[in-house]
């Protein structure tokens, strides 16, 4: 008696029987795998750019704080500290005087 092989047909027997794959097919995996990948390599870039916003934040603040100190010194000097950045003008009050609001 002759048997003839349908495409398919162990996939249909194993289907009507309840038997489930065990695996993913290779192509399911290689997506799986590649998405993966993609997730992670965001997760690495995220944490490099946090990592340096952190060190940025502090050089931030240390530069804030020499400000305030400077601002104090020059008020003591000058009397005021409002200083053009640009042409280093002390503004004065209209009467010509320092603020002296101490």
């Amino acid at each position: 008696m002759a048997t003839t092989k349908v495409k398919g047909t162990s996939k249909k027997i194993k289907e009507l029987k309840g038997i489930k794959p065990e695996k993913v097919s290779d192509n399911d995996l290689q997506k799986i795998q590649s998405i993966v990948g993609n997730i992670n390599r965001s997760y690495v870039e995220i944490g490099r750019l946090e990592a340096g916003k952190h060190n940025q934040l502090h050089i931030l603040a240390g530069a804030q704080d020499e400000l305030s100190m400077l601002q104090d010194d020059l008020k003591k000097e000058y009397g005021t500290d409002d200083v053009n950045v640009q042409t280093g003008e002390i503004k004065y009050e209209e009467n010509g005087e320092a603020d002296k609001k101490d």
